[in-house]
C-alpha cells in the first residue's frame, strides 16, 4: 500500500462512518476507485452492494435492488454501501432515483402500496423505542430516516468527456450532497513502490 491509496482510504472510511455520508470518487478507470471503496468498507465493517448489469437490465430491475437495499438499511438497519459505477448508467432513470436518494432518500412510487403495511411493521418496535408516534406518518420518516443513516452511496465516476458535467447540472444531488475525492495521476513513488513490489 503506497501513502497515495493510503490517503484515499482514510477519506472514504473517514465519510462512510458519518451518517448520511456519501461519496463521489472522480477519476479515470484504472486509477482505484472502486478497489479502494471496497477495502474503506470493509475496514468499516460495512457491506458493499453492486448492481450487476446484464442485456436484459432496465430501471425496473435497477428499482427492485433499491428495494433490497432499502429493506436491509431501515427494515434491518444494516449499514450498506452502495458502489456504483458510471458504466453501469444504461439508463438516465438511475441517475435520477440516485439523485433522490441522496437528497431526500425518498425514491417516488419505490414500494407498491400494498408492501407498505409490512415495513411499517419492521420497524414498528425500533421506532417506538426511539420516541416516535405509532402513527403510520411517523413509522415511514423513521424508516427513511434510518435508510439515509445506514445507506452510504458512492459513486465512481470518469471526468472524460462532458458526461459528468451534464450530469451534475441535470442531478444537482450528485455534487450538493456527496464528499467528492479526485483520484489524480500516481505520483512516481507509488509506480517504484508497486514495481519493486511485483517485479
Amino acid at each position: 500500500m503506497f501513502s497515495d491509496a493510503t490517503l484515499h482510504i482514510t477519506r472514504i472510511f473517514r465519510v462512510l462512518n458519518q451518517a448520511r455520508g456519501n461519496m463521489m470518487l472522480v477519476g479515470v478507470g484504472g486509477s482505484g476507485r472502486s478497489s479502494l471503496a471496497r477495502l474503506a468498507s470493509y475496514i468499516a465493517q460495512m457491506t458493499v452492494f453492486t448492481i450487476e448489469i446484464t442485456k436484459n437490465y432496465r430501471l425496473i430491475e435497477f428499482r427492485d435492488d433499491i428495494k433490497k437495499m432499502y429493506l436491509q438499511c431501515g427494515g434491518e438497519n444494516e449499514n450498506i454501501v452502495f458502489l456504483f459505477n458510471d458504466t453501469q448508467i444504461k439508463d438516465d432513470g438511475f441517475l435520477e432515483d440516485i439523485n433522490n436518494i441522496l437528497s431526500s432518500g425518498t425514491v417516488p412510487n419505490l414500494f407498491p402500496k400494498e408492501d407498505i403495511p409490512g415495513i411499517l411493521d419492521m420497524v414498528r418496535k425500533p421506532a417506538v423505542k426511539a420516541g416516535c408516534e405509532e402513527t403510520p406518518e411517523a413509522l415511514w420518516n423513521y424508516f427513511i430516516d434510518r435508510v439515509r443513516s445506514n445507506l452510504h452511496v458512492v459513486l465512481a465516476m470518469s471526468p472524460v468527456g462532458p458526461d459528468l458535467r451534464e450530469r451534475c447540472k441535470m442531478y444537482p444531488g450528485l455534487v450538493n450532497c456527496t464528499t467528492i475525492d479526485f483520484f489524480h495521476t500516481w505520483p512516481a513513488e507509488a509506480l517504484q513502490e508497486v514495481a519493486m513490489k511485483f517485479l
